[in-house]
């Protein structure tokens, strides 16, 4: 039976749809030209380090020894130990104590109540405050970190030279608060930028009418500025949730210690991995890791849809 043939002008016609078949008129093959770069990049640098340290978390892979020149295939072992270590629950603990204490509250209020302060002020006085926040956010945390240990230094630290004393030492006393200021002191920047711009979304004839009403700073801030900025608050809190979560930062300042007591889930990987040599069990800790990551954002996302 013979195969019909379609007219040349119909053809024609489904030619043009398959290469014209978006807004911009590229066509599906140009516009996937254009994407593979990117795919290609998001691959190298995401998609196969994921993998490789998803293969490494199933291996008893080893920077030194036989397991390093030929690695075996453990299954679970790995994440079996991982959550049955009392040290990987401790980093845990310590992480959520380190997020809680200088993200969800201390860089959030501090973000916040700077935004509201320089919210209306013009001049030098906003622009040396705004200079200064954000100069503690760009400068390197190897920078930063140095100038920490040497203000706090218990021996030849700034602070004590000030107060002519040798028995102020936070980072050996009280740790885990010190490298909480210090994050505090270092991320307000982000949350005060992102405050800002949404402060200025907020109507201010809403806030006028509010004040004519008789309602006071606090009412304001519930019934008027909180219900507008509801979204760039839960935003600001996803980001620098998962920011502080993996923050290796710490390390550089205790380096884990004294006794562990600063040791969060990314100096216990590095310890674990790179100074203890355990890559295999360091990658299952890390995928972990990743886990919580997904649950905390997917918990702060459904928030965030549910503002409507």
């Amino acid at each position: 039976m013979a195969q019909a043939t379609l007219p040349p002008e119909v053809l024609d016609d489904a030619k043009a749809r398959r290469y014209s078949a978006d807004a911009a008129g590229l066509g599906r093959l140009r516009a996937g030209a254009f994407v593979a770069p990117a795919l290609a990049l998001i691959s190298l640098f995401l998609v196969f380090p994921a993998l490789w340290v998803l293969y490494l978390g199933l291996s008893n892979y080893r920077l030194t020894g036989a397991a390093a020149a030929a690695p075996q295939l453990v299954g679970f072992d790995n994440f079996v130990k991982a959550l049955t270590d009392p040290e990987f629950w401790n980093s845990t603990w310590l992480t959520f104590e380190f997020v809680l204490g200088s993200a969800v509250i201390g860089q959030v209020v501090l973000g916040f109540l700077l935004a509201w302060i320089m919210r209306d002020r013009t001049g030098p006085l906003k622009r040396i405050v705004e200079g200064l926040v954000i100069l503690a956010w760009i400068l390197p945390s190897a920078v930063v970190s140095f100038l920490w240990v040497a203000l706090l230094d218990r021996d030849d630290g700034t602070l004590n030279t000030l107060l002519h004393s040798q028995d102020f030492a936070p980072l050996l006393d009280h740790p885990m608060l010190s490298i909480i200021i210090f994050n505090i002191w270092r991320g307000a920047a982000f949350s005060m930028m992102l405050y800002g711009a949404a402060l200025g979304n907020v109507p201010p004839s809403h806030l006028e009418s509010a004040r004519l009403a008789g309602a006071s700073g606090w009412q304001q801030l519930r019934d008027v500025v909180f219900p507008h900025i509801r979204g760039h608050v839960l935003t600001n809190l996803l980001l620098i949730s998962l920011w502080t979560f993996n923050d290796f930062t710490p390390f550089l300042l205790t380096a884990g210690g004294p006794d562990g007591k600063t040791e969060v889930l990314a100096v216990h990987v590095y310890q674990v991995a790179l100074q203890g040599g355990e890559l295999g069990y360091g990658a299952a800790v890390s995928t972990v890791i990743l886990l919580i990551n997904l649950v905390v954002a997917v918990f702060y996302l459904r928030l965030l849809r549910s503002k409507k």
